[in-house]
């Protein structure tokens, strides 16, 4: 039987992509491992692989072909033995394949098998199926995808239930069984839920004010939308409040200057990773802020991962060195050029840029002098630093020059009270002050 190949999901919050280009043509064998096409999302391009062997018996999406689905089939494999005949009469939009026939992403092999992991040991029987493949996922009438256990969504089809008003607590926030359960029957989405792409409308339509040959109107991209969806819903939900602290770095630009001076060839260590280092270090040193709300929980992160957020054409990506209190300074340098520059490329992996702790956000460069910054979901604190400048600074009875940064903190009220939020930032200030004691 001919084996439908659908859009990859390239990470969890991915609703749509650009096929790009084709690996492969129509007759072509492939086999495991094999590259057949390139998708490009709002902020990388991927490469598929077949999980299969077999020949390619259709290509149904053109190549450059926008907006394509997660789960919509994109071509046909055709098995051993069978040739394009197998393909009268076969819908694939028809077909329920299971996993191993569809395609597979190189970067998030684990991640299938957190989405199918079942919850509980009495849903085993009912979901031996998601121990395969992935959560089956529904749609809310925004466009989001829904993922709930097989049980879950048979339980919400009899009571009645709107997927969409449900939070899920399992795995990834999958809804399980006793979501379902909790909830009245004939539970609804509200009216507003309903207005899919119009989310995105300001309440007051600007052209309203102006007269029509006076401005141009330019559409905006996939990833200007990502962006203004994903902030507005930041905003929203998370109900932000700011701390702001003032850093000395005199003897952090010194360090600086001479391990540069002593650095090997190819190292030329930044003021931003040493921002990255303390931050790190700050996060192991109060955990608490290392943290993620997850409904009626906290994810309390082991690892001390640290976004950077980098501007590139069109709009921002905050690729994630990832376990920064483990690397030294010129590690985290030489990582940090190499996201940034894959960043510009478009050639990071969803793994790079997605998840994380704590974010900096770093516009001192331009001589912004202190800015905030709007927090990235799933974490729950970015740091947005301004430019280094001479300031008169009070230093027992006298008045000194000192060069001071001023460094402002978004924090998730949620997650991170007024109290904590100020020992983390004491943390930060005692690391980036005395930069000696990161090498501790």
């Amino acid at each position: 039987m001919p084996i439908p190949v659908t859009m990859p999901a390239l990470s969890p919050t991915m609703e749509e992509g650009t096929l790009a280009k084709w690996s492969v043509k129509e007759g072509d064998k492939v086999g495991p491992g094999d590259v057949i096409a390139e998708i490009e999302t709002d902020k990388a391009t991927m490469e598929v692989e077949a999980v299969d062997e077999g020949t390619i018996g259709q290509l149904l999406v053109d190549e450059g072909t926008e907006g394509v689905p997660v789960n919509k089939v994109i071509a046909v494999l055709l098995e051993e033995g069978e040739d394009k005949s197998a393909l009268e009469g076969f819908d694939p939009d028809a077909a329920s394949p299971a996993p191993k026939k569809t395609e597979e992403t190189k970067p998030e092999p684990k991640e299938e098998k957190k989405e199918t992991k079942p919850e509980k040991a009495s849903e085993k029987a009912d979901e031996k199926p998601a121990e395969k493949k992935p959560a089956p996922a529904a749609e809310k009438s925004d466009g989001k995808r829904i993922f709930a256990s097989p049980l879950a969504k048979r339980i919400a089809k009899d009571k009645g239930i709107d997927l969409a008003v449900l939070s899920g607590s399992g795995p990834r926030g999958r809804i399980v069984k006793k979501d379902v359960e909790e909830e009245k029957p004939g539970m609804k989405a509200p009216a507003s839920a309903s207005a899919g792409g119009a989310a995105l409308a300001p309440s007051v339509d600007p052209r309203a004010f102006f007269e029509d040959g006076t401005y141009e109107e330019v559409p905006m991209d996939k990833m200007r939308k990502t962006i203004a969806r994903r902030l507005t819903q930041s905003k929203q939900e998370i109900p932000h409040y700011y701390l702001t602290i003032d850093c000395e770095i005199d003897e952090l630009l010194r360090v600086r200057k001479e391990l540069n001076e002593r650095a090997p060839e190819g190292v030329k260590l930044s003021v931003n990773d040493f921002l990255v280092r303390a931050a790190a270090l700050a996060l192991k040193q109060v955990p608490e802020v290392n943290a993620s709300f997850a409904g009626d929980s906290l994810l309390m992160h082991k690892r001390a991962d640290v976004g950077i957020a980098v501007a590139i054409e069109g709009g921002l990506i905050t690729p994630i060195i990832q376990k920064a209190d483990e690397k030294g300074l010129a590690a985290i340098s030489n990582e940090a050029k190499d996201l940034a520059a894959r960043a510009r490329d478009r050639k990071l992996k969803p793994q790079e840029y997605e998840g994380g702790g704590f974010s900096i956000s770093n516009l001192g460069m331009y001589g912004i002098k202190h800015f905030t910054a709007v927090i990235n979901p799933p974490q729950s604190a970015i740091l947005a630093v301004g430019a280094g400048e001479r300031r008169a600074v009070v230093k027992g009875d006298e008045l000194v020059a000192a060069t001071v940064m001023t460094c402002t903190m978004s924090c998730d009220h949620r997650v991170i009270d007024g109290a904590l939020g100020a020992r983390f930032l004491e943390a930060f200030k005692g690391f980036v002050e005395f930069p000696a004691t990161m090498l501790m």
